[in-house]
């Protein structure tokens, strides 16, 4: 009997050893874990493991116990499933809360645009700019950028696709461009496949140069075809293609908002009034669009356009017609 009552008690003292000790562990893993702020962003390095997790959150302003997340995290056998990348911790999250979020991989996540139009020099002004993302090509030049995408070019004008880019900060600039460098030759090859039969265009590169030119010279959606039929004719009859964002582009920084007559005097291998067919390489980044123009075009017997001032175009056949649009629009004479 007294054994009996020995054994009864020796249970009962576990019992409550096991109770006190869920206790424990449920109050570690349902209070509200202590943080500097009312939001702390914090960053798990890849090939990160429980205690470095612990220390990396203790750093970033969550002051938790590092012990007890290694150990929360093993016995909830989620120590092997906790993902690397930028998380956000917010006040009234619990330990629990936090080691679930990062075991699902829900991540911080942010946005950065890439507008038709720009020119490779501001992409990746924008992308050195953004906070969230990180800086790995400082040192990296053009051409080294570009055998690292496994380009076939020299020049990276106009190959990344303009969008809007949802990635986890800390993601690099390179990622990014790589991305859109992807995302654009898909698109381009895709599109080139499915081109109007008999255009003056050789190569997708060449689909890609007059693409930007429609981009930068079109204010007006509904013009974008139209346009592309005015230079496509003009490949098609030898004339000169004579317009001016390809003198801009030549002119680089020397651009100040204005182009004169010696501007389009002076040669360039993109100033395609001095230049007869396409420049060599895009002068910008041309949206679907612009490319979706280039390769069906209008088909029409225009030759020349000028910009009315309201960003639609006035459209001439000839030459004499074109004058009277000058003196009309540009000269404010009739």
């Amino acid at each position: 009997m007294k054994k009996k009552t020995w054994l009864a008690g020796v249970l009962l003292i576990l019992a409550g050893i096991a109770a006190a000790s869920y206790g424990a562990w449920w109050w570690v893993m349902q209070r509200a874990v202590p943080m500097q702020g009312a939001r702390v962003d914090y960053i798990i390095e890849p090939g990160s493991g429980p205690k470095a997790i612990a220390r990396q959150m203790r750093e970033a302003g969550i002051e938790l116990d590092e012990d007890q997340f290694v150990w929360l995290a093993r016995l909830a056998e989620k120590d092997t499933q906790l993902q690397a990348g930028a998380y956000e911790a917010v006040q009234g999250d619990t330990l629990w809360v936090l080691l679930e979020r990062m075991a699902a991989g829900d991540m911080l996540q942010t946005r950065l645009a890439l507008i038709e139009g720009w020119d490779y020099r501001r992409i990746r002004a924008t992308l050195a700019q953004n906070e969230q993302v990180r800086q790995t090509l400082d040192a990296v030049s053009d051409a080294e950028l570009l055998e690292r995408l496994g380009s076939e070019f020299s020049h990276p004008e106009g190959l990344f696709y303009p969008d809007t880019y949802v990635f986890v900060p800390g993601t690099t600039d390179y990622d990014i461009l790589r991305r859109a460098y992807h995302a654009q030759s898909e698109l381009l090859e895709q599109m080139w496949a499915e081109r109007e039969p008999g255009l003056p265009l050789k190569t997708p590169y060449e689909a890609l140069i007059l693409a930007s030119i429609v981009e930068k010279e079109t204010g007006h959606s509904a013009d974008r075809a139209r346009v592309a039929g005015v230079f496509i004719n003009r490949l098609h009859s030898g004339m000169l293609l004579q317009t001016d964002p390809t003198v801009i582009y030549g002119m680089g920084e020397a651009y100040q908002g204005r182009i004169r007559k010696r501007d389009l005097q002076t040669d360039t291998p993109w100033n395609t009034y001095t230049r007869a067919g396409l420049p060599p390489t895009p002068i910008a980044t041309p949206s679907k669009a612009a490319l979706e123009a280039t390769l069906h075009p209008e088909k029409h017997g225009f030759y020349y356009f000028v910009a009315r001032g309201d960003g639609t175009s006035e459209f001439s056949r000839n030459l004499n017609e074109h004058n009277r649009a000058v003196r009309k629009y540009i000269l404010n004479r009739k």
